[in-house]
């Protein structure tokens, strides 16, 4: 199924009345420290010039989107780092990129939605960061093919800090792909779709991009399990990972964000 037919259902079900969007909950900045408690691992991933949002899975692996990690000519970045929690130029953590891992599968130049279904990636860090810091999440399976969500990430006109939807919805499931009506723009990509599960929120997708129908935000994820798991074994086997270039400075540190500028890629 083309992307474009994957868009077409989503504005099918806006347009038939389904009430999500009436549901939804608004933006939250998450400005003092209190209000990012339980969200330390979610941070800026800093690519240059440019950036996106990332998740900590492990201390030492950050799960983003591919598109993040790797241009549209194929070739990987080299200049990532992880700002964990960043807010108002202050961060919980930080650690520069040790090396990237995409799925084989995933075709920057694909027209159709399986690049959304394979636009994940994992970055693994030069120094880990302490669970004590910033807690990892775990990624699961959403519970059902509709649902309440949850977003966490950065974007243009508020990346100086997170920014959480605590409600929005997935609009559907099927075939490894997912849509909500959460609220997200340039610089949300890999961005945590969370569930809650118990006490906690568990990814459950990674928002790859998004558009606008009937004046209505409508986002594009992915299944993660499987794929999370792939990842894992590619960066293993050393299957597919691509080395960054030797770092000098291979530790953690709290300090400013010197990062100018927003990258969001376009689908």
């Amino acid at each position: 199924m083309t992307l474009l037919r994957q868009i077409a259902i989503a504005a099918a079900l806006v347009l038939c009345g389904t009430g999500a969007f009436a549901q939804n909950s608004g933006l939250i900045r998450l400005t003092e420290r209190d209000d990012l408690f339980g969200y330390e691992a979610v941070g800026k991933l800093q690519l240059g010039d440019g950036y996106c949002t990332g998740v900590l899975i492990a201390p030492d692996l950050v799960l983003t989107a591919a598109h993040c990690v790797m241009e549209r000519d194929g070739t990987r970045r080299s200049d990532m780092v992880f700002k964990a929690g960043l807010r108002d130029g202050v961060m919980v953590a930080e650690a520069v990129a040790e090396s990237t891992v995409v799925p084989p599968e995933y075709d920057p130049r694909d027209p159709t939605a399986r690049r959304i279904a394979y636009d994940a990636a994992l970055v693994k860090l030069a120094t880990p960061i302490p669970a004590a810091v910033a807690a990892p999440f775990l990624v699961d399976t959403p519970s059902g093919p509709r649902g309440e969500v949850s977003v966490v990430s950065y974007a243009r006109g508020r990346d100086d800090a997170l920014s959480r939807q605590a409600t929005c919805r997935m609009l559907w499931r099927q075939t490894g792909l997912m849509a909500f009506d959460c609220d997200v723009t340039f610089g949300a990509s890999g961005a945590p779709v969370f569930e809650r599960v118990g006490n906690r929120g568990r990814i459950v997708s990674l928002i790859s991009s998004g558009s606008r129908i009937g004046g209505q935000a409508v986002a594009y994820g992915m299944e993660l399990p499987a794929l999370v798991a792939q990842l894992k074994r590619q960066l293993a086997s050393g299957e597919g990972v691509w080395p960054e270039p030797d770092f000098s400075a291979r530790r953690i540190r709290v300090g400013t964000d010197t990062g100018t500028g927003a990258k969001f890629v376009r689908p």
